[in-house]
């Protein structure tokens, strides 16, 4: 699949005169991948996430599932919102920084787990596997706080609750925020 790539490198300068030095492949080239792309480009040219980038290759490809390994590879179905695209970038990218704090994350999980026995395993509330879900506390914590960082409280609500996926994992850190809050800090899992 990622044999027919089309290359599309972009380093462009933000508004503050600095690059980005991102790289965005399209699979197929089609019409919403490049829409994904224009967008891409702009909240990248806008939002300052040099603190959230981890890697720097994105791939596009409609109707792909989100992922962070082994490359970056976002779907095309937030083309049309540059706040939904913006978190589920950082929520990618969080996958990063969170794979190299392998120990403290797994620390982090067996006291999730204590927390929340019983999570939901699963797409649309939970992930696909325990582990992954217990570790999506982690991720999607850090993903909100990026995401009130970068767009404000009331935008990032509105991004976070549209997404239509980890439903009780997103509802879950929303509720219970400072116990999970505790939990990441203990842990030293946050994005500085």
């Amino acid at each position: 699949m990622l044999a027919f790539l089309l290359i599309l490198s972009i380093a462009r300068p933000d508004v503050t005169g600095t690059t980005q030095g991102i790289t965005i492949d399209l699979v197929r080239g089609t019409e919403r991948e490049k829409q994904t792309k224009q967008t891409l480009e702009q909240v990248l040219a806008t939002s300052d996430l040099k603190k959230y980038t981890f890697t720097r290759r994105v791939v596009i490809e409609e109707g792909a599932i989100n992922h962070a390994f082994p490359i970056l590879t976002l779907n095309g179905r937030f083309a049309a919102s540059p706040d939904a695209l913006l978190t589920s970038y950082v929520h990618e990218q969080v996958h990063w920084h969170l794979r190299d704090r392998l120990a403290p994350q797994q620390a982090a999980i067996a006291e999730l787990r204590k927390m929340y026995p019983g999570a939901p395993v699963g797409l649309p509330e939970g992930a696909e596997n325990a582990y992954s879900t217990y570790g999506h506390l982690v991720t999607c914590y850090l993903e909100i706080l990026a995401a009130r960082e970068l767009l404000g409280a009331e935008r990032a609500s509105a991004a976070i609750t549209n997404k239509g996926n980890y439903t009780w994992i997103y509802a879950t850190v929303l509720r219970d925020e400072r116990q999970i809050a505790a939990v990441v800090n203990r842990h030293g899992l946050r994005v500085k």
